[in-house]
């Protein structure tokens, strides 16, 4: 599975990049542990907690395609520097806010901002830069597994930490724990290329290639299901320690949960890695959004005990994040490694519109009605639609720069 990311070279910068992405993702997935001590706290209520989260959903996403245009420009050196301090402030800057502006500025707007900065879309552009086409597709499923494995050692982490110093001290040790990625980007970013490369004569520029992008039927179709993982990602992330507590069942739960999702898919992370370069990236994401319905249902009519909720978060991580290296995958295939910093950071983007909406709804849902129903039937059809709008995406290599790329 692993034989073509070997030799040091192609290794090092693949390990770097998923520990780079461990630190910025365990971070941001962690987050939902913090809503309960959070509203008993500042009794901010659970509806403006989730908006503030929400929000920061919604600014990871946004923030993806504008860093990653400033990694294709610039080199994705600084743009990693700068999304870790920016990280690292929020984080620091939480536990002196007591209103819900001052809350979304911090979480909703610094730490998402700096956690996106750091993320998928300029980690994966820069590896994809310096790395064989071969290994592109293996390479993806290893440095999304390290997001993976940040949320398996984070979750437990940071509950102990809230249990032990508190929700304050648990996010300053976040802040101070963030930083611990900084001396990993010389290793990820040295000789990638930003606007200071040679443009290559078939290359059509960045204008164009989104012109061509934004009118492609295939990469719209693949933004809509990439919408669904988003809502559903998020609003079980910010939503499932609320959900547990409403079955009488312990912090350590929720935790353990989101541990389970992490490692998981780590798990998943590298077959599908593997996968997409032996079979077809749509087939792929369309069974994984199939699985997810099915899988919703099966919980829906089990007992809420504690061995249901680490089989259901078992069932989740194989797939969780395991969307990325596909997309990312038909992203490179349909338009080249060059801009791929800004066009997969664009899919991104529609990943956490729906992002916004699981958590904020989610928040409305219990609110108004006590429970989550409305919302597991909505991700249930969700995913069924995202299924479905995959299997009409075009996918063959096109004869553009870096076209043969997994991502």
């Amino acid at each position: 599975m692993f034989s073509s990311i070997k030799g040091p070279h192609v290794l090092g910068i693949t390990l770097a990049a998923a520990g780079i992405l461990m630190v910025t993702m365990g971070a941001r997935q962690s987050l939902g542990l913090f809503v309960g001590p959070l509203n008993t706290s500042t009794g901010l209520g659970l509806a403006t907690i989730s908006f503030a989260l929400a929000i920061g959903q919604f600014v990871w996403g946004a923030i993806q395609p504008l860093a990653g245009a400033a990694a294709d420009r610039w080199g994705a050196g600084p743009v990693l520097i700068a999304g870790i301090l920016i990280l690292a402030v929020g984080s620091a800057l939480t536990p002196f806010m007591d209103s819900g502006l001052g809350l979304t500025i911090s979480l909703g707007v610094l730490a998402a901002m700096g956690s996106g900065a750091g993320s998928f879309s300029v980690l994966i552009g820069a590896a994809a830069q310096r790395i064989p086409a071969s290994a592109r597709g293996t390479a993806s499923g290893v440095i999304n597994a390290g997001g993976s494995f940040g949320q398996f050692v984070f979750a437990p982490v940071l509950q102990k930490l809230i249990q032990v110093m508190g929700w304050m001290g648990a996010m300053w040790s976040l802040a101070i724990i963030s930083l611990a990625a900084l001396p990993l980007i010389g290793k990820v970013t040295k000789g990638t290329h930003g606007a200071h490369a040679e443009r290559k004569a078939d290359d059509p520029g960045l204008r164009r290639t989104l012109k061509t992008a934004l009118t492609d039927r295939s990469y719209l179709l693949l933004h809509a299901g990439f919408f669904t993982c988003g809502f559903h990602i998020a609003f079980l992330v910010t939503h499932l320690p609320t959900e547990v507590d409403l079955c009488g069942l312990p912090p350590s739960v929720a935790s353990w949960s989101l541990a389970l999702i992490g490692l998981a898919n780590i798990i998943g992370s590298l077959v599908v890695g593997h996968l997409v370069g032996k079979y077809r990236s749509k087939s792929i994401l369309a069974l994984m959004y199939g699985s997810r319905a099915i899988l919703i249902l099966w919980y829906l009519v089990m007992p809420r005990e504690p061995w249901v909720f680490y089989i259901f978060a078992v069932g989740l991580g194989l797939t969780w994040l395991a969307t990325v290296p596909p997309t990312a995958g038909l992203v490179g295939k349909l338009f080249g490694v060059r801009y791929l910093g800004t066009l997969f950071g664009l899919t991104l983007l529609s990943h956490q519109i729906g992002g916004f909406l699981g958590a904020w709804l989610g928040g409305l849902a219990i609110t108004e009605l006590g429970n989550y129903d409305m919302m597991w039937w909505a991700d249930i059809a969700l995913a069924l639609l995202a299924a479905v709008l995959n299997l009409p995406i075009r996918e063959k290599k096109l004869h553009l720069e870096g076209a043969a790329a997994g991502a």
